[in-house]
């Protein structure tokens, strides 16, 4: 089960790595929850491989910096499809 676990951080962590994606994002290609890819990421990540956690990191500041951004152009294109229709 441990050895699980940590290939399961240390893959979580090059898909973000690789992919720029979100947490959200890699919750879903994994089939795992967001807490659950947090969780990975940051604590565990960072005992098994700090490197490769300071890489994610990076990746993730970088997504909360932009996540009012896409959340404003997701109400925007929402608004936008309703007033099509």
């Amino acid at each position: 089960m441990i050895g699980n676990v940590e290939k399961r951080c240390i893959d979580l962590g090059h898909y973000i790595v690789e992919t720029r994606a979100t947490v959200r994002q890699a919750a879903i290609v994994f089939g795992i929850s967001k807490s659950t890819v947090h969780n990975d990421v940051t604590k565990r990540l960072a005992v098994i491989n700090p490197l490769l956690c300071s890489e994610v990191k990076e990746v993730l500041d970088d997504n909360k910096a932009q996540r009012h951004i896409r959340g404003g152009m997701a109400t925007k294109k929402k608004y936008d499809k309703l007033k099509n229709n």
